[in-house]
């Protein structure tokens, strides 16, 4: 259960990545006084929470509606997660989980974006999603489990928000160099897990035969 913990809280620390977003955000409100910036934390934390609990407990169903099997959930969500973590690793921004020019445009100039773009895609974003469903599948059945993988998200959104916080002091402390030094690290896991998942889907879908 520890090794499953661990598991979780890594994969979900990759993919979410509090450093970056904390980053992003402090970029993003710097016009912006400190309760201002702290109510859109919150908000923000809380509204991407709901959005990937959401898919943590309804992702099963999802699947079964789409009639989508749990072995290529496996290799799709490994391959993504695998390109999240080749850029992390070049210490590129602009994969799944962050935002596009248009969008950093269009967020510069709203006075909130703890919905948008903070929330959703900068926090719950496609890989963040996908990690969430794929390690809620893999436990399928077992409800200790599945609250260890639960458990392990709901850390992960705490230490985003404690990041969003001080993120103006995170990165002033860590400069742009240590930032990249955490995401290069971040991505070379994110990338052994990715391709773990792949094999395992390739295993189970019986493509290899035997």
């Amino acid at each position: 259960m520890i090794e499953l913990a661990g598991l979780a809280f890594t994969t979900m620390f990759a993919t979410i990545s509090p450093i970056s977003v904390s980053a992003m955000f402090a970029a993003l409100t710097v016009s912006v006084d400190a309760h201002a910036r702290r109510t859109m934390a919150i908000r923000g934390s809380v509204i991407a929470g709901v959005i990937l609990l959401g898919f943590a407990l309804l992702g099963e169903y999802l699947l079964t509606g789409l009639g989508i099997s749990l072995a290529a959930l496996r290799i799709s969500g490994g391959i993504l997660l695998l390109l999240i973590g080749i850029d992390k690793v070049f210490a590129r921004s602009d994969n799944g989980a962050t935002t596009n020019k248009a969008e950093q445009k269009e967020a510069a100039v709203k006075d909130d974006i703890s919905v948008f773009p903070l929330a959703t895609p900068l926090i719950a974003g496609p890989g963040a999603m996908g990690a969430t469903i794929l390690l809620m599948a893999d436990v399928k059945g077992n409800l200790p489990h599945q609250l260890v993988v639960i458990g392990a998200l709901v850390a992960i959104l705490l230490v985003t928000l404690l990041a969003l916080l001080s993120a103006s002091k995170l990165q002033k402390m860590l400069g742009v160099t240590g930032m990249n030094v955490v995401s290069r690290v971040m991505g070379v896991l994110l990338a052994a897990l990715a391709v773990q998942f792949i094999l395992d889907g390739i295993g189970q879908s019986g493509l290899l035969g035997g």
